[in-house]
């Protein structure tokens, strides 16, 4: 069973009202105007990156789609409009009947993006499409914000295991999508086991502070742990004195033990003497695991020392500075009409300063250089080029309604390992910058 069977199987309530009020007087208003039925195009992208990031990373898609398959308006939902008296009668009676019948291109999840990219295009009915804005932006941009800071963990992990840990920092449901989306970005296993359950990703996890102030003595906590949960187990070495923890460690699970955890301190250093205490004790298979408030500086920092894994918290599940993308929605083109057949007409935001937009149904592709490696995000509203036309990067989303591209996360993230490997090396500098290729509108 994949991620996407599992999502379906928790099942997911109505997400028609994760929403702003105003989706719903649009729709009111438009339909009292007769422009309702106009056939539409929005767009979801970011105009920047957030200060200081080279990329950004499509995140979140898989549960846009669940979004727009469970919005609608049951008896309840239509109740609570009626009885604030949010719209009036015949809104209510378009909201009942509602169900997206439009369709959806954009990103694959775990592609990278960059300013301006069409992340998201959603073309229907304007009343049918705008209601989708506030569910979409919410998903997109948290996702996309912790899954970028996770790739760049990922990035200066330089192969070592991440754990995502950050249940017990964010609000209980974004939990688990952090852990979706970091588990995209890189890291290998998470704590959370809502997020094991709903999408299937490894799970780990074994003891606190708690278990080894609990018993009479840290020798009794360990004996306990290992008594139960097997000598490839990790301990918690750093509650007392880590040196006689971790002697005390080796003694009762022996060379066999799997991994010693380190919550504290200076890393870099106990680290090192950690692993010199290990192996004089023969516990040269036994693994180290840092935690204790880790971004990806502080990963970065830590790539000499003899660490195995990290388990990453607050900073992950916040975006480590970034908790959002700073995406938008934008009607980008619409007919004249309620005609289907009534052609498109280009139409932006027009507004001094930064957020103007750019008209126009767009495609995106993305330009290599002569060894393979991007060099230009290149976006456009008429044809193609030829020797872009295998680059494209949308796909096909939803179709008349109906979805045609779930996958399993797995995907997305092998998906996100390519694209990043694609982009110049600077990409993976921690150092602020630029993003690593330009935009070219065409």
């Amino acid at each position: 069973m994949n991620s996407a069977d599992l999502g379906r199987r928790v099942g997911v309530p109505s997400t028609a009202l994760f929403t702003d009020q105003y989706e719903l007087t649009m729709v009111q208003a438009a339909l009292k105007a007769g422009t309702a039925g106009r056939h539409s195009v929005f767009e979801a992208f970011t105009r920047r990156l957030p200060e200081g990031r080279r990329y950004g990373v499509v995140a979140g898609t898989g549960r846009v789609l669940d979004a727009v398959e469970n919005f609608h308006f049951d008896d309840e939902m239509l109740g609570f409009l009626r009885d604030r008296a949010i719209v009036d009668g015949p809104t209510l009676d378009y909201l009942a009947d509602y169900r997206f019948g439009g369709d959806i291109w954009g990103y694959p999840e775990g592609e990278v993006y960059f300013p301006g990219s069409p992340i998201l295009r959603v073309e229907g009915s304007f009343a049918e499409c705008v209601l989708l804005e506030t569910a979409i932006l919410s998903i997109l941009n948290h996702d996309s914000a912790i899954a970028a800071a996770a790739s760049r963990m990922s990035a200066a992990a330089g192969g070592r295991r991440l754990i995502e840990m950050g249940a017990r920092r964010t609000h209980e449901l974004s939990a688990v999508a952090s852990a979706r989306a970091a588990y995209i970005g890189g890291f290998d296993t998470t704590s959370d086991l809502a997020a094991g359950f709903r999408y299937n990703i490894p799970t780990v996890g074994t003891s606190a502070h708690a278990f080894t102030l609990l018993h009479d003595s840290e020798r009794d906590a360990f004996r306990a742990q290992v008594d139960s949960l097997g000598r490839g187990t990790t301990l918690l070495v750093d509650t007392y004195d880590v040196a006689e923890a971790v002697r005390t460690a080796v003694e009762i699970a022996g060379p066999e033990l799997g991994a010693v955890r380190i919550d504290s301190g200076d890393l870099l250093l106990v680290a090192h003497r950690v692993r010199q205490q290990l192996d004089e004790l023969g516990a040269t298979g036994t693994k180290i695991v840092v935690t204790s408030d880790l971004d990806e500086y502080a990963i970065a920092s830590l790539a000499a020392a003899p660490v195995d894994a990290y388990g990453v918290g607050t900073q992950l599940v916040t975006g480590s500075g970034h908790p959002t993308c700073s995406m938008v929605y934008k009607l980008v083109a619409r007919a004249g009409s309620g005609d289907p057949a009534d052609e498109l007409r280009p139409v932006a935001k027009k507004s001094m300063g930064a957020k103007s937009s750019k008209g126009g149904r767009k495609w995106a592709a993305r330009r290599l250089d002569e060894e393979g490696v991007a060099e230009a995000e290149v976006i456009g509203t008429g044809p193609v080029p030829a020797e872009l036309a295998g680059r494209q990067l949308l796909v096909e989303l939803v179709r008349g309604g109906e979805v045609v591209a779930r996958e399993p996360l797995d995907a997305a993230r092998e998906r996100h390992v390519a694209a990043r490997a694609g982009l110049p090396l600077s990409a993976m500098q921690l150092s602020r910058g630029e993003a690593v290729i330009p935009t070219e509108y065409v």
